[in-house]
């Protein structure tokens, strides 16, 4: 359904579409909520509006994406865009950013980008995700879509051969919003080796300043961009796991994970 929908993207769906793509419509329906978080019309529709957004930054005229996106009155066409999307006059002022579940066999992980950075990887039923989602449009004036784009796709081939325990090189770039503090924190997790951890205290001692643990844990809890930016590898002191925004068992599955990609990388 969702190939369906980037194949035509401004396509308007019916009851007989379904039946042509041979699909049972209510029960496709309902799948696709339970997987994507949102009714196939509500995505649909995003995509579409999308499309407009893009022609309209373009320099397109609104009552031609009007037109072009099935609203016949320019009220219906703007109640929807901004439902969605922002006030189309405001286009110099917004940010498009695209969203995209990803499969992994840890469940599902949202995905935010645009055409340059990957601003956000969580897991989708992480605690919190609600609030980063909203920090994110506010920080950046952002509009997010559900789409696709070919850092996602990249994205998702590199996640791929990483849980396929291939490779654990990723070439993503990566957008660190948060503080000067927090983003010190971030720099020294991805120097962690793969395959190894370390502790809460063993990055403040890094930082200069051993009684930072604390400040070292929320920095590490902050992070947005989840195995690309290794918070997983941080243990406590005595060896414990501790806490992880994606849940303890994930977590071990992680290092476990990235201990045999050391392992048979060492051994090739």
């Amino acid at each position: 359904m969702v190939q369906a929908v980037e194949d035509q993207p401004a396509k308007r769906w019916k009851e007989a579409d379904f039946r042509e793509l041979g699909l049972n419509s209510a029960a496709a329906r309902r799948k696709f909520k339970e997987i994507y978080g949102l009714t196939f019309v509500q995505y649909a529709r995003a995509r579409r509006m999308g499309l407009a957004f893009h022609e309209i930054q373009k320099g397109s005229k609104v009552i031609d994406q009007q037109l072009n996106t099935g609203y016949r009155s320019a009220s219906g066409f703007h109640d929807a865009f901004s439902q969605i999307m922002g006030t189309p006059s405001k286009k110099e002022s917004i940010k498009l950013l695209t969203a995209r579940f990803l499969s992994t066999p840890l469940g599902r992980m949202l995905a935010i980008a645009d055409q340059d950075w990957l601003y956000l990887l969580e897991f989708d039923n992480r605690r919190g995700l609600e609030k980063e989602i909203e920090r994110l449009r506010n920080r950046f004036n952002a509009r997010i879509i559900h789409g696709d784009n070919p850092l996602i796709q990249q994205l998702e081939r590199e996640l791929t051969a990483y849980f396929e325990g291939k490779s654990a090189d990723f070439s993503i770039p990566l957008y660190l919003a948060g503080s000067d503090f927090q983003r010190s924190v971030w720099d020294l997790l991805q120097t962690i080796p793969l395959g190894q951890t370390a502790s809460y205290q063993d990055l403040a001692i890094l930082l200069g300043d051993k009684k930072k643990v604390r400040a070292v844990g929320n920095a590490n809890g902050a992070n947005q961009i989840a195995i690309l930016i290794p918070c997983h590898r941080v243990i406590q002191t005595n060896g414990e796991l501790g806490g992880y925004g994606g849940g303890a068992e994930r977590k071990q599955y992680l290092l476990e994970l990235e201990k045999k990609i050391a392992s048979n990388s060492q051994s090739s």
